[in-house]
């Protein structure tokens, strides 16, 4: 048994607020009965819902996983007629939307779904859920200087901070680096190299949570499975 709001907004009539409305308005029926209350509950599956008479049917929730290339945007449309994630994706999916974002110059793991609490609970910092970023930045990066990252640098009157930093490998021209984030900031790692005064050429994010990106090639995309889908809500130790 769901809250009746719940059900019309996971249904895409409205958002739950705005369903809240449809509700105190008398608009929504339940098995033939008018319902004005707000606490009523309803059996997903075997309640007939209607608004303003037609009937609600549940919207199958789709999880999926996309290797995102270099040059998409992360929006449904752009005005300047750039390509976006959509252009990889079945025409059907109209309904989804990404799952926070990646940046035009950035590739690597990003989720796509039409469930918004899902979505809420992958990127809302209180949550704790994980992301693994690999940069490749420009000169040589030695482990003590993104040990700093660790504990928190300031950015633009912002503060900046990584949960781990390793570098991987390093010479005089280019060093890579893996980063561990949990607050999800616009631009966050580019940001936190320039701190360091470190250009980051290439970056690719390679898990979110438990999910690894693994070998899913550029622009493939595949559904997530229940397991992993339950292994992502899985509450943070």
């Amino acid at each position: 048994m769901i809250r009746l709001q719940k059900f019309l907004a996971d249904a895409g009539v409205a958002s739950r607020r705005a369903a809240e409305r449809l509700i105190v308005e008398g608009r929504v029926g339940v098995n033939g009965k008018t319902v004005t209350e707000l606490g009523t509950k309803v059996d997903p599956v075997a309640a007939r819902i209607t608004v303003d008479g037609q009937q609600v049917r549940t919207r199958r929730k789709v999880y999926a996983a996309l290797n995102k290339p270099v040059g998409f945007l992360c929006t449904r449309s752009d005005d300047l007629g750039r390509r976006t994630v959509f252009d990889l994706l079945p025409e059907d999916w109209t309904n989804l939307f990404p799952v926070g974002r990646l940046d035009r110059d950035s590739e690597g793991l990003l989720f796509l779904t039409n469930d918004g609490d899902f979505s809420l609970k992958l990127t809302h910092p209180r949550f704790g859920v994980h992301k693994k970023y690999q940069a490749v930045v420009r000169g040589k990066v030695g482990q003590a200087e993104v040990n700093r990252f660790t504990d928190g640098v300031e950015h633009d009157g912002e503060i900046l901070k990584a949960e781990r930093a390793k570098v991987l490998s390093a010479n005089n021209t280019h060093s890579i680096v893996e980063l561990e984030l949990a607050q999800g900031k616009n631009r966050e790692v580019r940001r936190l190299f320039e701190v360091l005064g470190h250009e980051v050429e290439h970056l690719r994010r390679v898990q979110i949570g438990s999910i690894k990106l693994g070998e899913l090639p550029p622009g493939k995309w595949r559904i997530l499975t229940e397991s992993e889908i339950k292994s992502l809500l899985r509450p943070s130790a």
